[in-house]
């Protein structure tokens, strides 16, 4: 399948716009010294529907990160009380994370600042999107 310069614009549009969502993204976790890796963890915590917590291994796989990875993760975020651990009851082997009444206070900030930013840039991105639909 061949592409078309319209195809070419549309994906680099995309990109950009992305990046700058990111960039945006970037500088106000560095106000809150958290890394986009651990703003992310903390949002697949609370993203969790079904459960006020997440097993380290579904972490990991909605962070996309190895094991140890998504380990180092929470030893960070723990360490600065934003989630705590806890062993499953049924499979002692499980770990499960959720977010302290800390986490929450600051997940609740950083979403809203992201939300609002994603609000202002999405329709660009939604745009470009649309044009590889064709």
């Amino acid at each position: 399948m061949s592409l078309k310069s319209e195809d070419y614009e549309a994906l680099g549009t995309f990109r950009y716009a992305m990046r700058k969502f990111l960039r945006f993204s970037k500088e106000v976790l560095a106000g809150a010294k958290l890394t986009p890796e651990q703003y992310e963890a903390l949002l697949a915590i609370k993203g969790r529907a079904e459960s006020a917590s997440i097993n380290v291994g579904d972490l990991s796989e909605r962070l996309q990160v190895k094991h140890h990875t998504a380990v180092n993760l929470i030893d960070k975020l723990a360490a600065r009380k934003l989630v705590a651990r806890k062993r499953s009851t049924e499979d002692r082997r499980q770990v499960n994370i959720k977010l302290t009444g800390r986490g929450n206070s600051v997940l609740m900030k950083l979403a809203a600042i992201h939300r609002q930013e994603m609000r202002q840039r999405s329709s660009e991105m939604i745009e470009a999107l649309r044009r590889l639909q064709k």
